[in-house]
């Protein structure tokens, strides 16, 4: 006779419990993954001081899918222009996703007038390149 059977209820509580109690230890001993990038990021942005006038180009950033650079415009204090001049574009999906990224990026960034910008989603890797290579650029304006 099989030992899971309905004969032997006991066993079958007492295997199904020791399963969900093992199930929540390894699950409770999950910790979140801090990359590099998103460290980085939580730094406090700059933004463009009246004294850094003209453009400047920022660091370029090596991510998973290739460089990401973005090139600005300051003009008496206040940040008029971003450019990414170098992004993912080697294969058909990177034109795809950086199609609608980088101008939402750009956006963000004029508005917030800072590197403090939203990650755009589907594009976590352009983000935070974009993201490092901003303030990079943003740091070299304010001298």
């Amino acid at each position: 006779m099989h030992a899971l059977r309905k004969s032997h209820p006991l066993r079958r509580i007492v295997l199904a419990s020791a399963a969900t109690v093992s199930g929540m230890v390894l699950l409770l001993s999950l910790k979140p993954h801090d990359s590099p990038a998103a460290i980085a990021v939580t730094s406090p942005s700059t933004a463009p001081s009246a004294a850094g006038a003209g453009t400047f180009t920022g660091d370029s950033v090596q991510t998973r899918w290739g460089p990401v650079q973005v090139r600005i415009t300051v003009k008496d204090g206040k940040l008029t222009d971003v450019t990414a001049v170098a992004y993912p574009s080697d294969n058909p999906r990177d034109q795809e996703i950086n199609s609608y990224a980088l101008p939402r990026l750009r956006t963000e960034a004029l508005t917030a007038q800072s590197a403090d910008i939203d990650t755009v989603s589907g594009a976590t890797y352009t983000s935070d390149g974009y993201r490092q290579s901003l303030q990079s650029a943003l740091d070299s304006a304010t001298g």
